[in-house]
């Protein structure tokens, strides 16, 4: 007789993920203009801490971190934070992202929280949060993205 328990994929722990992330061989030249590191991981939650170096290169002519570099990190945050909700099974392409802009970010770490508020059949819904290293909000985000599993998924 077989035991259908053992045949259901092995859960992975927010350690497992976690190590995974930063064990990572390869990782997207994006993630690496950002300067991304993952910091925590709660799958119970549906959230991801991240960690952003950013750097003069993304910097404006006020020598601010231009917009488009904070939504990416934003996107960044929350494209994680279904990945680690789907269990690692799925990516999550964004359909659609709305932020709002609070203050100036400037060269220096950047943390961010990535996180699912839903998970339905075909849309996740997203909201990502970035802070300057006096824990001050820079940015808000929500999103809506498309959960795809990694074997069906055809960038």
């Amino acid at each position: 007789m077989t035991d259908v328990a053992s045949q259901e994929p092995e859960s992975l722990t927010d350690e497992a993920i976690l190590a995974r992330f930063t064990n990572a061989k390869r990782r997207p030249p994006g993630s690496e203009l950002l300067g991304f590191r993952i910091v925590r991981v709660s799958q119970a939650d549906r959230e991801v801490e991240v960690a952003f170096t950013a750097t003069e290169q993304l910097t404006n002519p006020m020598k601010q971190i231009q917009g488009g570099y904070l939504c990416a990190m934003l996107d960044e945050c929350m494209s994680v934070a279904c990945m680690v909700a789907s269990g690692m099974t799925s990516v999550a392409p964004t359909v659609e992202m709305k932020t709002s802009f609070f203050r100036p970010a400037l060269p220096g770490e950047i943390t961010g929280v990535g996180r699912v508020a839903r998970w339905g059949k075909t849309i996740a819904f997203t909201e990502g949060e970035l802070k300057d290293s006096e824990g001050r909000i820079l940015a808000r985000a929500t999103g809506t993205a498309m959960p795809t599993p990694f074997a069906r998924y055809k960038g």
